[in-house]
C-alpha cells in the first residue's frame, strides 16, 4: 500500500493504537488476592532468582509422601493466584466474557489432592515478583529466563532435585516455556511432560484486538509502534517457531469462540510441536477464553490423566 493509499490515522485511532502498543509492551501488574491458605493448603513462601537474577516470588505447596512435582506458570497480566477480572480496571482488560475472577487456588488443591507437590510462581513484572527490563514484557523472551529459573531452583533444593517433574504452563507461561526449551533443551531432559493450554501467537492476538477495535487495517502500524517500545516485532516471536524443539509429551486445549485469537493459530502451533506424544482438544461448552482457563477446575480428568501417564 502506498502512502497515498494509507488510511488516515484519526485522533481516536492514534489513541487506540498507542493504548494497544503500551498495553502489550508494559504488562499491567495485578494484585495477588488469594493464597493456598484459602484452600487450607500448607505452603511455603519462597523466592529465588531467574536466570538473569531477577528475584521471583513463588509458593511451594508440599504433598506429604509424594516425589512428584508440577511447576505452574501463569498467563500474561495474571499472577500465580489468578486474575481479579471481577473488579476494575482488570474487569475491562480482555473484553466481554473474560470479566469474571480467575482463581487458580482450586487448581492447586486438585493437583495436591491427586498426589502432586506444586510450585507456582509470578513472572517478572507480575504479581509480587520484581520489576525487570524497565517494566517491559515480551510474552516470551524475558519470561523464558523465569522458566529456566524455576527449574534451576528445583535442582538447587535437595528435597526437590530428585522429584519427577511435570509442567502446567498457560498462555504466556506456555509461550515462555516453548522458547526456553528451544534455547536450552538439555535443561528439560528430566521433565516428563507439559500441559500447555491456550497457546497463542502474539501477532494473531494483536490482529484480533485491532479487529475488535474496528481498525484491523492498522496491524503494521500497531506492530511498528510496539517495536519502537520493546525493539521486537511480534511477527518474529511465535511459538510456531519454537514448537519443533518441544519434544515433551504435550497436552493443549483451546476455545473455538476465543475473541483473543483464532482456532487456526492453536492448530498451527499444535501441528508444529516436535513429538508424536501430543494431544489437543476444544473446551466443551466454553464460550470465552476465561472458560478455557477455568476448564481444569470443572473437568480436570484429561490433564490429570496426562500427568499420571507420563509422570510414573
Amino acid at each position: 500500500m502506498s502512502e497515498i493509499d494509507t488510511p488516515t490515522i484519526t485522533d481516536d485511532t492514534d489513541t487506540t493504537l498507542n493504548m494497544i502498543a503500551q498495553g502489550l509492551a508494559y504488562g499491567q501488574r495485578s494484585p495477588v488476592l488469594r493464597s493456598p491458605r484459602d484452600a487450607r493448603l500448607a505452603f511455603e513462601d519462597v523466592h529465588f532468582p531467574s536466570a538473569d537474577d531477577t528475584p521471583l516470588e513463588r509458593w511451594f505447596i508440599p504433598c506429604a509422601g509424594s516425589d512428584k512435582l508440577i511447576i505452574c506458570a501463569h498467563p500474561i497480566n495474571f499472577n500465580r493466584a489468578g486474575f481479579p477480572s471481577h473488579i476494575e480496571p482488570w474487569k475491562s482488560a480482555f473484553g466481554p466474557g473474560n470479566d469474571y475472577e480467575i482463581d487458580f487456588i482450586p487448581d492447586y488443591r486438585i493437583l495436591h489432592d491427586h498426589g502432586y507437590n506444586v510450585l507456582a510462581y509470578d513472572f517478572r513484572n507480575f504479581g509480587h515478583s520484581s520489576a525487570a527490563n524497565g517494566g517491559l514484557q515480551s510474552n516470551n523472551r524475558f519470561e523464558a529466563r523465569d522458566v529456566v529459573g524455576s527449574l534451576s531452583y528445583v535442582q538447587s533444593r535437595a528435597d526437590l532435585a530428585g522429584m519427577t517433574i511435570g509442567l502446567f504452563s498457560r498462555c504466556m507461561g506456555a509461550n515462555a516455556t516453548f522458547r526456553a526449551i528451544a534455547a536450552d533443551p538439555l535443561l528439560f531432559a528430566d521433565v516428563r511432560c507439559l500441559v500447555a493450554p491456550l497457546l497463542l501467537s502474539a501477532d494473531v492476538a494483536l490482529n484480533c484486538m485491532l479487529e475488535g477495535a474496528g481498525i484491523a487495517d492498522r496491524a503494521v502500524e500497531a506492530d511498528r509502534r510496539l517495536q519502537q517500545i520493546i525493539g521486537i516485532s511480534l511477527s518474529e516471536a511465535s511459538p510456531v517457531d519454537w514448537a519443533p524443539s518441544v519434544t515433551l509429551p504435550t497436552l493443549t486445549w483451546g476455545v473455538r469462540d476465543d475473541a483473543i485469537t483464532l482456532p487456526s493459530d492453536l492448530e498451527a502451533i499444535f501441528d508444529a510441536i516436535g513429538t508424536d506424544e501430543k494431544s489437543m482438544f476444544w473446551g466443551e461448552g466454553a464460550k470465552s477464553r476465561w472458560d478455557g482457563y477455568t476448564s481444569f477446575q470443572r473437568n480436570p480428568d484429561r490433564a490429570l490423566s496426562w500427568f499420571e501417564k507420563f509422570m510414573k
